[in-house]
């Protein structure tokens, strides 16, 4: 097992595109990094770069303490697991999982045991003797994901493993990686588009966009306190609701848009250093979908609950909750950060159109609430959790990284 370290890494393509700009990250030994982002971020060249599938243009990459930027991807000790599987089609589940090992010229009984504990491990020793073509998807994943771990390497590297799963499937093998994760302790680098995938599996999450590092946090930390408008707007699901708004100072600070006054609780402001420099001033607000409750449902709130009156004009029910989608009388947050987080690259999730110059909430209830299309509710909504970005730089104010 080995830390990896990437000092400095770029990947300039021909015409002078940078893929990876100025990589700077560590990943720790036995830790699960996620490298998450849209389309064309350069998360999978910097994996690729690691394998040493890629050549890197400039910095330095180290594999426990050894520099390897110019050592062939067989003498790194890592293993790779591909999208695609990359099955033998015309060899057996166990000469799959054999077929390194033998390469290697590993004794018979050393190759043997170590199969039957990859398999026993993934659960497919019912399925040794059947070729890929006999197998589901999943299980195909799985035996890929053997044919790594039977290499017993410093580091496992996993290109987007899963994307090929029906949803349900992808879901079980989130478990099954997060517990093989747990049982061999390797250092395990992960690229993935999806950042629920990203969320649940990883100690850290590395977000990238346009080849910069854009933020290297645990997932509670980047759901919680984003660093720029990208990483707010990219990271939760539904993502996050974000309007101009001004700051004003009248019995306290609130921060104003539409026809909405939202009053800022003293300590959430406190905790802002720098907010204070914005009274008078526009701001952009953020507001996570899960920090609203139907008021119907939600009992007695605390200090520091606000309530909006909304129309429902689209509900999505969850079975354990529901999404309330409402227009807000504000146009939409038109910033560059904003429009790249929003591009997931999949045709089917363009936006609904808007109504004039209005902008699509969305707020996510308890099931207990009876929201219906084209009902009137009151939602309340914890102000504790608001958050704030400058406009222009789009940098969230009071973010210990932006001090």
């Amino acid at each position: 097992m080995a830390s990896i370290v990437l000092t400095n890494v770029d990947k300039i393509y021909a015409g002078g595109v940078k893929a990876v700009n100025g990589l700077n990250l560590e990943i720790k030994d036995g830790e699960f990094m996620v490298l998450v982002g849209p389309s064309g971020c350069g998360k999978s060249t910097a994996l690729r770069m690691i394998a040493g599938l890629e050549d890197i243009s400039g910095g330095e990459i180290a594999i426990g303490d050894k520099v390897v930027n110019h050592l062939p991807p067989k003498d790194r000790d890592i293993a790779m697991v591909f999208q695609n599987y990359a099955l033998y089609p015309h060899m057996t589940v166990e000469e799959n999982l054999a077929f390194g090992l033998k390469l290697r010229k590993m004794p018979k009984p050393e190759i043997q045991k170590r199969v039957n504990e990859a398999a026993k491990m993934l659960g497919l020793e019912t399925y040794l003797k059947r070729k890929p073509a006999a197998l589901s998807g999943g299980q195909r994943q799985r035996v890929a994901m053997g044919r790594a771990i039977v290499r017993e390497p410093q580091a496992f590297l996993m290109d987007e493993p899963l994307s090929n799963l029906d949803a349900k499937l992808r879901v079980s093998m989130r478990a099954s990686l997060n517990t093989l994760h747990e049982r061999l302790g390797v250092t395990t680098v992960y690229v993935t588009h999806d950042q629920v995938e990203a969320m649940t599996l990883g100690d850290r999450v590395c977000v990238l966009r346009d080849g910069l590092l854009q933020q290297v946090d645990t997932p509670q930390n980047l759901f919680d306190k984003p660093v720029n408008l990208f990483v707010a707007g990219f990271m939760g699901s539904p993502s996050m609701n974000f309007v101009t708004a001004e700051l004003v100072r009248d019995n306290g600070v609130s921060v104003r848009f539409a026809d909405i006054t939202l009053p800022i609780p003293d300590s959430a402001f406190a905790d802002k250093p720098g907010l204070d420099q914005y009274v008078g001033k526009k701001v952009i607000l953020g507001i996570r979908p899960s920090d609203f409750e139907d008021a119907a449902s939600a009992g007695n709130h605390a200090n520091g609950w606000a309530t909006l009156p909304v129309k429902a004009e689209v509900t999505e029910e969850l079975g354990s909750e529901i999404n309330v989608l409402f227009l807000i009388d504000a146009p939409p947050v038109e910033h560059k950060d904003t429009v790249a987080a929003a591009d997931t690259g999949d045709d089917e999730e363009a936006a609904l159109p808007l109504v004039g110059d209005k902008s699509l909430w969305t707020a996510r209830v308890n099931a207990r609430s009876h929201a219906r299309p084209g009902q009137r509710i009151d939602l309340v909504l914890d102000t504790h959790n608001l958050h704030f970005f400058d406009p222009t730089s789009g940098l969230a104010i009071g973010h210990e990284a932006n001090r």
